[in-house]
C-alpha cells in the first residue's frame, strides 16, 4: 500500500469516527430532551392527581359523635337524620386507610355542616392470619373507647399505625398506648383492651353485617342505602356531591 493510499484510508477512518461521534452526541441530546419532557409531564400528572385527591381541611368544631351500644359510631348534628352515610371499614384494610386519608375530612365536614348523618361500622373481613387477629384486636379496643371524640381520634390513630397484612400488629401494648396518647382517660379502658372484652360482640356484629348487607369488601360507603363506587368514595369532591345530591332527593 502506497503512502498516499494509507493517508487516504486514515482520513476516511477519521471522518467515519467524527461522524459517529456527532451521531452519538445527537442521540444523547435527543435522549436527554426526551427524558426531560417525560419527567415534566410525569410531574405535571402527579401534581394534578394530588390536587384532585387532596382532602378537605376540617373546618371548625366537629359535630357530636356518639358511640352506640352495637359498636357503631354516629356523627351528626342534633336533628339531622338524612341523608345517611354508612361507612363500612376494617382497621386492617389498606384501602380503608387510604379512604380515611383522602375522604375522611369530607365525611367529618358533611356531618359538621349538618348535611349528613355519618355512621361508622367497623367490621372484620379478613379470614387469614395474622390479619384477622390484628383486625379483631383493633376493633375490640375501639369498642373500649366510650367518648365519641376520643373514639374518632383513636380511629385515626389506628389507621396511621396500620400494620402490614402479613405481620402481627395492633398489639395490646400498642393499643393501650395509643388510646392514652389520644386522651382516653377512662379507668376501665386498659383492662377492657387487654382482656379483649369486645371480641365476641364484634365478631357477631361483623358476621351480621356481612350477611345482611351483602358487603363485598371494605371500604364500602353507602348513601341512603345505595353503595358508591370507589371513583366517588375516594374523591372528596365527588363524595360531597353525591351526599348533597342525595339530600335534594
Amino acid at each position: 500500500m502506497s503512502k498516499r493510499t494509507s493517508e487516504a484510508a486514515r482520513a476516511r477512518i477519521a471522518a467515519q469516527r467524527e461522524a459517529y461521534r456527532k451521531q452519538e452526541r445527537r442521540r444523547r441530546l435527543t435522549m436527554v430532551v426526551t427524558v426531560g419532557v417525560v419527567a415534566v409531564v410525569a410531574v405535571g400528572i402527579g401534581w394534578w392527581s394530588i390536587a384532585q385527591s387532596k382532602s378537605e381541611e376540617v373546618a371548625g368544631n366537629l359535630s357530636p359523635i356518639g358511640v352506640q351500644s352495637d359498636g357503631t359510631v354516629v356523627m351528626a348534628k342534633p336533628g339531622v337524620t338524612s341523608p345517611v352515610v354508612d361507612v363500612y371499614e376494617d382497621f386492617q384494610c389498606p384501602a380503608c386507610r387510604q379512604m380515611e386519608e383522602t375522604s375522611g375530612p369530607t365525611l367529618k365536614n358533611l356531618a359538621t355542616e349538618g348535611k349528613a348523618k355519618v355512621v361508622y361500622h367497623m367490621i372484620t373481613i379478613f379470614g387469614q392470619e395474622p390479619a384477622k387477629s390484628n383486625s379483631l384486636r383493633a376493633s375490640s379496643a375501639a369498642r373500649c373507647v366510650v367518648d365519641g371524640d376520643k373514639w374518632l381520634a383513636f380511629h385515626e390513630k389506628l389507621y396511621k399505625n396500620q400494620p402490614s397484612e402479613t405481620a402481627t400488629g395492633f398489639t395490646l401494648d400498642q393499643l393501650v398506648k395509643w388510646g392514652k396518647e389520644v386522651g382516653v382517660t377512662d379507668s376501665g379502658f386498659e383492662s377492657c383492651v387487654r382482656e379483649q372484652r369486645n371480641v365476641a360482640a364484634h365478631q357477631e356484629f361483623s358476621n351480621k353485617i356481612l350477611g345482611a348487607k351483602k358487603i363485598q369488601g371494605t371500604p364500602t360507603v353507602m348513601v341512603n342505602g345505595k353503595p358508591l363506587d370507589s371513583n366517588t368514595s375516594f374523591v372528596p369532591s365527588a363524595l360531597r356531591d353525591a351526599v348533597v345530591n342525595a339530600a335534594k332527593g
